[in-house]
């Protein structure tokens, strides 16, 4: 029988790429639902292809569009409006697996939807960890769930890390993250308060949404992945360390205790972990392209500069500091970054913000999806209140 699909923000790259991969095997793989914010078109034009069961969007406004236009195509797609509906096509019976690419906290309810109920779950968001953590990884526990990390950076990890996690401990000294150190890789720090928002989102490998690009270029994207990789490998902070890797051809490592390194490597293209995660422990084809060996330069490695990439060391500082510290840390960074897009605060501005709203909210232990939203309801007036302050 084909595996039922439902994706978590269908229009963004993640959810184009999935779609890609699974235009590729029509006989292994069908669509059962889509979710998106506002791209009423590109909805349309998916289900135009895929036929799926239901459609979700973000906005009344915008699901009524969807559906006016559905109609005309004579599309019999049913659309749905969120925030609920995103929960309903992450725990629906009759779906295998979720592909969890909305960007932010919005994912979190969805993603917890679909570890409750059992589901594969293709973890792309990184906020369900981020944010969720403990909450979430008992979610997927107790479900009985199979997590699958997207991210090319934890695929990369899942893939090289021996297959029984019990043994991960004895065996294990530690995980490298490989990061590309975006578009001010080798700028000087003393210039970072003119960046523009342009410039901070021309990303030198992979073309993103914009949110994403700018953590890419602050490197908060990767303090990010660090606090996912301890929930998701049970990984002591300390176990785990980031390297500079512009070429992006060594997408993670694990170093064992006889210092002995696994990597896993590829041409930096989204479409690889995604079919990973889709067949995992089979083999898809991807559509990506194959290395050529004869073909690079160079492979290359640099220390991350605390001075260009503050927003970096903040991971190891949350993890170290009060459970749900890193929610108040993702929520600042999603209230800074809007206000940098929004040229309400300079791109240097972004690391002060978030440092000045982790001094300010105390979290106590949130040990539910409400405790979770509140606290992140109340970063984000915080952060908010302080991007006035630094107009």
């Amino acid at each position: 029988m084909k595996q039922r699909i439902t994706i978590l923000g269908s229009t963004g790259s993640i959810g184009t790429s999935t779609l890609d991969v699974l235009a590729r095997h029509p006989d292994r793989y069908e669509v059962f639902a889509l979710s998106a914010a506002t791209q009423v078109d590109l909805m349309l034009a998916q289900c135009a292809q895929f036929r799926p069961r239901y459609a979700v969007m973000a906005s009344g406004p915008h699901a009524c569009q969807l559906a006016e236009k559905l109609q005309q195509n004579n599309l019999d797609t049913q659309v749905l409006q969120a925030p609920d509906a995103l929960e309903a096509i992450a725990s629906h019976e009759q779906v295998d697996a979720v592909m969890a690419a909305i960007v932010g906290a919005a994912g979190l309810a969805p993603c917890l939807a679909a570890a409750r109920a059992g589901k594969r779950l293709l973890l792309a968001n990184k906020e369900a960890l981020v944010v969720g953590g403990e909450v979430f990884m008992a979610a997927v526990q107790s479900g009985g769930a199979t997590l699958l990390p997207i991210d090319s950076e934890h695929s990369a990890i899942f893939q090289s890390l021996p297959e029984d996690p019990a043994t991960w401990g004895q065996r294990v000294e530690h995980v490298l993250l490989t990061a590309s150190g975006g578009p001010f890789r080798t700028r000087d720090p003393a210039s970072l308060r003119d960046v523009t928002v342009a410039e901070a989102c021309a990303h030198p490998n992979f073309s993103m949404g914009r949110k994403i690009s700018i953590d890419s270029a602050t490197m908060m994207n990767k303090a990010l992945e660090v606090i996912e990789a301890h929930w998701l490998f049970n990984l002591a902070p300390e176990h785990i360390k980031v390297v500079i890797h512009p070429q992006q051809i060594i997408h993670s490592m694990v170093q064992f205790r006889d210092a002995s390194i696994i990597a896993q490597l590829g041409t930096p293209d989204m479409r690889v972990p995604i079919a990973c995660g889709l067949a995992w422990p089979e083999r898809v084809e991807s559509g990506a392209a194959p290395l050529d060996f004869t073909q690079l330069a160079a492979l290359t490695f640099e220390e991350a500069d605390a001075r260009r990439f503050p927003g970096l060391h903040l991971s190891w500082q949350v993890l170290a500091a009060a459970p749900g510290t890193t929610a108040v840390l993702n929520a600042a960074n999603e209230v800074a970054v809007e206000a940098f897009l929004q040229r309400r605060i300079r791109f240097d501005q972004i690391h002060a913000l978030n440092v000045a709203t982790l001094e300010a909210v105390q979290p106590s232990k949130p040990d539910t999806l409400q405790a979770l939203l509140a606290l992140d309801a109340q970063t984000r007036a915080v952060a908010q209140e302080l991007v006035r302050c630094f107009n």
